[in-house]
């Protein structure tokens, strides 16, 4: 008898254990997609009011501003993306989406520093069913977005 309730006792710690595993790592993984993954979205007028820090990857998003776009040796372009308010000049090396250009709303994932954005992807958002929410409302906020469907 004191056998079972022995083995019984060393089970439910090894479930507790088990538990308290899974635990820390699903937290230590929400951690690090919310660090890495889910990056940040910032709108030009707050990467202008509040630069992030040259290490920080976060998303930014806006219109491509008119004029700006410049093609440079092989795969690299600059543009600024503005929402109106602020614009920041954007640096990318890579093959960009097929609806990218100017006046067109662009999302990019990417680091800040010295005053250029350096993305490693760029998405086109050619409408309101691609754009996230938060860009629409930055540019909405500066009055420059016109919703389609109203």
């Amino acid at each position: 008898m004191a056998g079972m309730k022995g083995l019984k006792k060393k089970r439910r710690v090894q479930v507790i254990v088990l538990a308290f595993v899974a635990l820390a790592a699903s937290t230590a993984l929400i951690g690090y997609a919310l660090r890495d993954g889910i990056n940040y979205f910032r709108s030009p007028s707050q990467v202008m009011e509040a630069p992030p820090g040259p290490g920080e990857t976060f998303r930014i998003g806006g219109l491509v501003e008119e004029g700006t776009l410049v093609r440079g040796e092989g795969e690299t372009v600059r543009f600024k993306v503005t929402d109106g308010a602020a614009s920041v000049p954007v640096v990318f090396t890579g093959v960009l989406p097929d609806l990218f250009g100017e006046g067109q709303g662009m999302v990019g994932t990417g680091t800040y520093s010295n005053g250029v954005f350096h993305a490693t992807e760029i998405l086109a958002k050619h409408d309101e069913n691609y754009m996230p929410k938060e860009v629409i409302d930055a540019l909405k906020e500066q009055g420059v977005y016109e919703d389609p469907n109203a």
